[in-house]
């Protein structure tokens, strides 16, 4: 189980790291009903992750559970696949990244964030989190890993709980921040969002070409 955690780590890290979700988390923690869409979030974007990486998970355990031998290069010719899909989205991002001296523009739903309620800040950090192809492909690449590796239900579980709490750590750490301490929070956030959206392009170009080439090594490993 632990070598599977291992193996998921960088996947889990890719989506930890993402600068989208850090910075609306943080503009909603800088709102009036900080706290409240703050924790909203987080329980969305923790069950998107979690939702998404189980069904990918079970997905290659049947896979791998029908036919163990067959299974390796199928699950392998996925992986590539996967793999290929994340180079791709790093160049695109390399492609999109604003141009020296020029402010990125950032999503037009964060402008209404203010004006969200608690059960759009859940809605929208499980689309992020479940339905937005760049993390759905790292959840994909990440569920592909633990259910080719025939854990247990217990030791299976745990790989998938591990794997989405680490993923969600930007997320948590933001808002217990700002419950505990947020007058300290509110400074410190405001330089984290100003940073993360002048570098969004190169983090995620980044990430993208690391993971991708590593999960196209997982799948040139399974023939």
């Amino acid at each position: 189980m632990f070598d599977v955690i291992g193996s998921t780590l960088t996947n889990a890290v890719a989506i930890a790291i993402s600068p989208i979700p850090i910075i609306a988390v943080i503009l909603m923690l800088m709102s009036p009903r900080a706290l409240r869409l703050g924790f909203g979030f987080l329980v969305g974007w923790l069950v998107g992750i979690l939702v998404a990486t189980t069904v990918f998970s079970l997905l290659a355990d049947a896979v791998t559970a029908a036919d163990p031998t067959a299974s390796k290069p199928i699950l392998g010719v996925v992986q590539i696949v996967l793999g290929a899909g994340l180079l791709f989205l790093g160049w695109r991002q390399w492609r999109s990244r604003p141009a020296p001296g020029v402010t990125p523009e950032l999503p037009a739903w964060m402008s209404k964030i203010d004006s969200m309620g608690v059960l759009a800040a859940v809605g929208l950090a499980f689309a992020l989190a479940a339905l937005n192809p760049k993390n759905l492909l790292v959840e994909a690449a990440a569920g592909t890993t633990i259910g080719r590796a025939s854990l247990d239900t217990g030791a299976l579980v745990v790989a998938i709980i591990v794997f989405s709490v680490i993923a969600a750590l930007t997320v948590l750490i933001p808002v217990l921040f700002a419950a505990f301490a947020p007058q300290t929070a509110a400074k410190a956030l405001t330089s984290v969002r100003a940073w993360l959206t002048a570098n969004n392009a190169v983090i995620m170009t980044v990430l993208f070409v690391v993971l991708g080439a590593n999960v196209i090594g997982k799948g040139i490993g399974a023939f």
